[in-house]
């Protein structure tokens, strides 16, 4: 089906080409950086080797790392709030869990000094040049839009064109999921054959996720498709579509190369695994977080990174292993 990068990484610059880099002193050579992302799970944990992994190849030292709980600007906030009040963090890279709740204390953190670099999610529309939001210095992720496409065509075409499918995604108002969500609702409404029944948010629990998927069953008896967001809605879902003993009857979507998720795709399970690359976005962002300092002025504002599509036929492919999300 697919065996090829679907998604190259892109590099989108929002600003002119003029790069001035001012000399490497000890300052600028020694910068603090703290990472901040939305939750804990796989897709974060390989994204925090990603800015480890460049800190030490810059020279830059620890990485100090804070990981909430759960998701929510509710428990975000409180540990950025912490983050900065230490006084030493020049730079925070987070994954804001909220595109407009966050925007307030993000400001906060960078009116105190640290400034922002996001990565996977976004502040406003993700625009830091003509947008509504624009002091973080660049954001880092994937097409979110363009991966939900991926995935609603492959579903459609497993199902051949027909059937009602469902929308298992996380929390509203983060930008990540409500693009997949969007991407996936424009490929299925170019199959007149395929129904969407419904969406449900987990708040990104994935047990939350395997109740809301199994209340879902009972209620649509011939429910064809499923997609996944992310690794807490594929997940759950996957494990409700197990529980009712429909594996390979149901087909599911998922998003984020997870282990599960590629166990289930070579079970039969999930009809492809959408992998994204959390490792080069935390490595990006390190970078840009080095160059700012040191007086580059052309960061890109905007970087889009790769996705690569898992299906039967290249999932134990040695080669690409390396997409899997492993710790």
């Amino acid at each position: 089906m697919f065996k090829r990068l679907v998604v190259l990484a892109v590099v989108t610059l929002l600003i002119a080409p003029l790069v001035i880099l001012a000399p490497v002193t000890a300052q600028t050579s020694s910068i603090k950086i703290g990472f901040l992302p939305g939750v804990v799970d796989p897709f974060y944990q390989v994204m925090e080797r990603g800015v480890r992994q460049a800190a030490k190849d810059l020279g830059l030292g620890e990485v100090v790392v804070q990981i909430p709980p759960q998701w929510g600007p509710s428990v975000q906030t409180p540990i950025l709030d912490a983050m900065v009040a230490r006084g030493d963090l020049d730079y925070i890279i987070t994954s804001p869990t909220d595109k407009e709740q966050m925007v307030a204390p993000l400001q906060a953190a960078r009116d105190a000094g640290a400034k922002i670099i996001t990565v996977d999610t976004f502040l406003g529309d993700g625009d830091y040049v003509n947008g509504p939001v624009t002091f973080p210095i660049s954001a880092i992720g994937t097409d979110n839009v363009a991966m939900g496409r991926i995935a609603g065509k492959a579903l459609a075409k497993a199902l051949g064109g027909q059937g009602k499918v469902y929308i298992q995604n996380t929390n509203a108002g983060v930008s990540t999921v409500e693009q997949r969500s969007q991407g996936f609702k424009e490929a299925i409404a170019e199959f007149p054959g395929i129904e969407l029944v419904g969406e449900d948010f987990n708040l990104d629990d994935a047990n939350t996720s395997t109740e809301q998927t199994a209340a879902v069953l009972q209620r649509e008896p011939d429910l064809a498709g499923i997609f996944g967001v992310n690794v807490f809605s594929a997940e759950g879902a996957g494990t409700a579509v197990l529980n009712a003993g429909l594996g390979g009857e149901v087909q599911v979507v998922a998003i984020d190369a997870t282990a599960f998720a590629i166990e289930q795709l070579q079970a039969g399970v999930f009809t492809i695994v959408v992998a994204q690359v959390p490792f080069d976005m935390g490595y990006l962002a390190v970078q840009f977080a080095q160059a700012d300092a040191r007086g580059v002025v052309s960061v890109p504002r905007k970087v889009t990174t790769g996705t690569f599509v898992f299906d039967q036929d290249n999932v134990n492919d040695p080669d690409l292993q390396r997409f899997i999300y492993k710790n």
